[in-house]
């Protein structure tokens, strides 16, 4: 059983996670914390900076550990193969006609309305772990890493990976 509630967290994501794995964090947070609760918010937070801090793509990476801690390793197959399916069959059996009307206003204007929906649900997520962190490190440690975080990715223009790693360190020690 514990398979199938796998398959059907990254699957489910993976259908309805439209422009990729920001787009689908949200929804795989939805199913890990809230549906199966496999992970705390917090916990969610931490794989998710280790997953921005290695490269490849992000969901993939979430679904093998993810279901590597619930499942093992056949749990982390089901979560990866969950996640990547959709796409695959989509690409399969859809590319050549995303490929016909790829000009068309209207597939144009499809992806300028899913724009706003995904900054809406990636900031929504971003809150959330705010919030966790502020109650469970509090004010002073959390003002701290979001203050150095924005100054050294927009001012001094540090790779957002070293800032995550940075952070990793800085909590692993400190806190």
């Amino acid at each position: 059983m514990i398979y199938f509630q796998l398959f059907l967290a990254f699957f489910i994501p993976g259908i309805l996670g439209y422009g990729g794995g920001p787009a689908s964090i949200p929804l795989v947070e939805n199913e890990v914390v809230k549906r199966y609760e496999w992970m705390t918010v917090q916990e969610f937070g931490e794989v998710l900076a280790l997953g921005n801090s290695l490269p490849g793509p992000i969901a993939t990476k979430m679904a093998g550990y993810i279901g590597y801690e619930v499942g093992g390793v056949f749990g982390s197959i089901v979560s990866v193969f969950a996640n990547v399916a959709p796409s695959l069959i989509l690409m399969i059996l859809l590319g050549g006609i995303l490929i016909k009307y790829k000009q068309s206003p209207k597939v144009k204007r499809l992806t300028l309305f899913v724009q706003p929906v995904i900054a809406i649900l990636l900031g929504v997520m971003a809150w959330n772990f705010l919030s966790e962190s502020y109650i469970g490190i509090g004010f002073v440690p959390t003002a701290i890493i979001v203050f150095l975080s924005y100054f050294l990715i927009e001012r001094l223009n540090v790779h957002p990976a070293f800032v995550i790693a940075g952070a990793l360190l800085y909590g692993g020690f400190f806190l």
